[in-house]
């Protein structure tokens, strides 16, 4: 399962990514498959967007749990508060569907698939909502230790 996370920070005036990055970058590794994009907004070269993508065991959602207590802690030791606005838009999800539109002229219908396997969408609001509880759990984590 791959669980995928877009999160949005603006850049205070007068900072720039480089302040965001030294911030942001994280001292400690989640242990399991974790891609982290980082982009910059074009018409808004301050909102920085990262979206992560990180590769979680079929099942296995003591690593998601794992992941989300580095990430508080990363989060708590190495504050943002300075370099970003305090408004931060957070979105995540899980993918449910892989589709490559690179062909040119007419692509038929498929239904999701995920490397090339298809993705029972029947199983896929379980994971959706052990996700979501383990999120749940870290944001607690998260606000216990900031208000330490």
């Amino acid at each position: 399962m791959i669980m995928i996370s877009i999160v949005t920070r603006t850049l205070r005036k007068g900072k720039t990514y480089e302040d965001f990055r030294k911030a942001w970058y994280h001292s400690v590794g989640f242990g399991v498959s974790s891609k982290l994009f980082t982009m910059i907004n074009v018409a808004n070269p301050r909102e920085i967007v990262v979206i992560g993508m990180i590769d979680i065991k079929e099942g296995n959602f003591e690593e998601l749990l794992e992941g989300l207590k580095i990430d508080v802690k990363e989060r708590v030791e190495h504050s943002l508060d300075d370099i970003i606005e305090p408004e931060i838009e957070r979105k995540f999800g899980v993918l449910i569907s892989e589709d490559d539109f690179s062909a040119k002229g007419t692509i038929d219908y498929k239904p999701a698939t995920i490397n090339g396997k298809e993705v029972s969408t029947k199983d896929f609001e379980k994971k959706l909502s052990q996700v979501a509880e383990g999120i749940s759990k870290a944001s607690e984590e998260r606000d216990r230790i900031k208000k330490k």
